[in-house]
């Protein structure tokens, strides 16, 4: 056993690639202190509860899917960013099967408080991202948006048009892309 504390940092790290080769039903605080080599209550210097360890979890893949890259060229323009979030969702799928339809979004439960506030935090950096895109990017015809159809409506939009297609698995993002150009170019 590692007689070295380790780090939260650490833990969720070893949680995302126990989740990824052996799914959500081997995710307890047990399983990952086995997995990182250390004692259970290790686990519980960082986590109070496997309820507060999931939603770390939870948190953690959603923040590895949508990480911004180092080159900003995805956040020039609504297209770009579109495309990038779409490849994005199609990686977050290939790495973590059934973690968006199975696991993640049954966090908006009402009995899941901390996950859902986790969610809605995560998913909030998200919609800032879409809206601030949306606002600088120089392609929108300057009437696109008004006191009725803001950018913060239409990011909101575009991204749950992308939840919904990231539920249903597809990942071509031509159908949101050809609502962006008829309406806001």
């Amino acid at each position: 056993m590692n007689t070295v504390v380790t780090s939260k940092e650490e833990i969720l790290k070893t949680s995302r690639e126990l989740l990824q080769k052996q799914g959500w039903s081997a995710v307890n605080i047990r399983s990952v202190a086995a997995a990182c080599d250390v004692s259970v209550g290790s686990i519980y210097n960082y986590f109070s509860s496997k309820t507060e360890l999931v939603g770390a979890i939870v948190e953690s893949v959603w923040c590895e899917i949508f990480h911004r890259p180092e080159k900003e060229e995805a956040f020039q323009d609504i297209r770009s960013c579109i495309v990038w979030m779409y490849a994005r969702m199609e990686y977050g799928c290939k790495q973590y099967p059934g973690f968006f339809a199975l696991h993640s979004l049954g966090f908006m439960q009402e009995d899941k408080p901390d996950g859902r506030r986790r969610m809605q935090q995560t998913w909030q950096h998200i919609l800032s991202d879409l809206c601030a895109v949306l606002k600088r990017d120089p392609n929108i015809r300057p009437d696109a948006f008004d006191e009725c159809f803001t950018a913060e409506k239409c990011a909101d939009v575009l991204f749950s048009l992308m939840l919904s297609a990231l539920l249903r698995q597809e990942y071509d993002p031509s159908v949101v892309l050809e609502i962006v150009r008829r309406t806001l170019y």
